[in-house]
């Protein structure tokens, strides 16, 4: 009985840890997808940098517009990071068997985490391509009057419509690589770094306290979330491509899709909305860390 509670809890840890992460992080995310709209397009309007996009909304649409498409922002990412932590916890705990030490080990971390990405992308998927279409709309929009959006539900109904079921999950080869590419990389970074650090602390005075748990939640995490992006943003450029074309006839293949983006437009088009996207990573994957740490320490979690 114990034990199955302890899964539940480990769950709602996630879900807490997501929702954080998108109330630090959706803004700097609409800049990003709006660089990756409107800088590979052939036609579209090249912003100077995300500073330049970033005011530009502001400037015409206030704070609100940096939070467009926020709702299933949160719908998704309190889902998406309840499995997804739940599931890496569960699944490092399996694997690890009866291994009495705690040193993080890459063959139990990179499955666990590659497993728990592959999971989630199938939620992902649709509510981040419904994120992705909210949020090319507004300042600068490429996208005409008539096709725009009333709100998060308007759009998935209209897509569901117009393109059939295998609608909603148009770009859902590019949501798998970079999640089980990603989180890989992020929880392999975090776990080695959180164990380094608490490894010099083995005999401090500062060993439990709660700010400097704290901040090592704050440095491992931002850290990981940098690492994570760094590796997987060309996956991510294609998803908001594949996703955000009007064109059901769009290509969805995301290596061919990068490949077209690169003759247009380089390896910088690449990495377009690389700015705020590591701006981004830092305090949103801190804030996704601490809250899951604290939210575990609350319900009585213990970490290995």
């Amino acid at each position: 009985m114990g034990e199955g509670l302890g899964v539940y809890k480990e769950y709602i840890a996630g879900m807490m840890a997501g929702l954080a992460t998108v109330a630090v992080g959706h803004p700097f995310d609409t800049v990003k997808v709006k660089l990756q709209k409107h800088n590979t397009d052939v036609k579209g309007l090249r912003y100077k940098n995300g500073l330049h996009c970033a005011s530009r909304i502001l400037q015409t649409e206030g704070v609100k517009g940096l939070y467009r498409g926020a709702t299933s922002s949160f719908l998704g990412m309190a889902f998406e990071s309840s499995l997804m932590f739940g599931i890496y916890s569960q699944a490092k705990l399996f694997l690890r068997g009866d291994l009495g030490d705690d040193r993080p080990r890459p063959e139990i971390i990179v499955p666990s985490a590659m497993f728990g990405g592959a999971i989630v992308s199938f939620v992902l998927c649709p509510t981040e391509l419904v994120k992705c279409r909210m949020q090319i709309q507004g300042t600068d929009s490429l996208v005409p009057n008539i096709r725009r959006y009333n709100s998060p539900l308007d759009c998935a109904v209209q897509t569901v419509k117009n393109e059939g079921v295998t609608g909603i999950f148009r770009g859902g080869s590019a949501t798998l690589l970079r999640e089980c590419a990603g989180n890989a990389v992020f929880f392999t970074v975090y776990e080695y770094l959180r164990y380094s650090i608490h490894s010099r602390l083995e005999d401090s005075k500062l060993k439990d306290g709660y700010l400097v748990d704290m901040g090592i939640g704050v440095l491992t995490g931002g850290l990981g979330g940098i690492a994570c992006w760094s590796a997987v943003l060309p996956f991510d450029v294609a998803k908001t491509i594949i996703q955000t074309s009007p064109d059901k006839a769009t290509e969805t293949n995301p290596l061919k899709v990068l490949r077209s983006i690169h003759k247009r437009a380089g390896l910088k088009g690449c990495y377009a909305g690389l700015g705020p996207t590591i701006v981004r990573a830092f305090p949103a994957n801190a804030a996704a860390i601490v809250a899951w740490e604290f939210s575990m320490k609350m319900l009585g979690i213990k970490r290995d």
